[in-house]
């Protein structure tokens, strides 16, 4: 059975030896990511105990990275904390963004 957690939860692992995000309503413990992320620390400390789904999609991340990232899945967030809409680019990682067609 996962286990269920609030936001208010997620926010009490805000350091970098404790840190919890939220991506896309599931809960991740990537406290032992930290040193490993390609990034650097600093990106996911500064996401530290929030939901992350804007910086981790906007990024571009691929898919290896989003498998890497179920392994450290501990829950999903409860229907309280839970957001339905998130302001993103869709853009994966060695994809190009689409050319805006000229009127000439």
């Amino acid at each position: 059975m996962a286990s269920i957690f609030s936001s208010d939860d997620v926010a009490k692992h805000n350091t970098k030896n404790d840190l919890w995000v939220s991506i896309h309503n599931k809960v991740y413990n990537v406290t032992e990511f930290v040193i490993e992320h390609p990034g650097g620390e600093e990106v996911l400390i500064d996401e530290a105990g929030k939901d992350a789904t804007e910086a981790f999609e906007d990024i571009g991340h691929s898919d290896e990275a989003r498998d890497i990232l179920e392994k450290y899945l501990i829950g999903t967030l409860d229907e309280e904390s839970q957001k339905t809409s998130y302001d993103i680019n869709p853009l994966r990682a060695g994809e190009l963004p689409e050319q805006k067609k000229s009127g000439s």
